[in-house]
């Protein structure tokens, strides 16, 4: 919602609630790093609506912080336990979705993806 974060900011009020709504941070099943792969050669996108093409596409060997480098600045300040999350900006393609709206994301390489539907604030019991 980059309308209410952009009224939040302007109001010098926190805009917590414009990153966050019930289903907005969907999560796959856990790929244990035991496995083998390289985490920063994963392809990651993300369709709205069943688009053709992604909105939004990269790979975290593109980030400004590599993995390491992130796990560790934030292991200084927080406790991490086995199955955190650490949630990170995400590449260009940031756009507004909608109540109604689905989205799916996915890892190429794993030959994975969700799929969720964007709810009404509150709507989930």
């Amino acid at each position: 919602d980059r309308e209410g974060q952009n009224a939040a900011k302007e109001a010098r009020k926190p805009w917590t609630a414009c990153k966050g709504w019930d289903t907005s941070c969907p999560v796959s099943d856990m790929v244990p790093v035991s496995e083998g792969l390289d985490p920063t050669k994963f392809n990651m996108w993300l369709k709205v609506n069943g688009e053709e093409q992604p909105r939004q596409y990269g790979c975290p060997g593109n980030m400004i912080f590599s993995i390491p480098e992130i796990i560790s600045a934030v292991s200084h300040v927080h406790t991490l336990e086995p199955g955190d999350l650490i949630i990170t900006g995400t590449p260009e393609g940031v756009g507004a979705v909608y109540p109604g709206d689905v989205i799916e994301a996915g890892i190429t390489e794993l030959s994975i993806s969700i799929s969720v539907p964007i709810v009404e604030a509150g709507s989930i019991e």
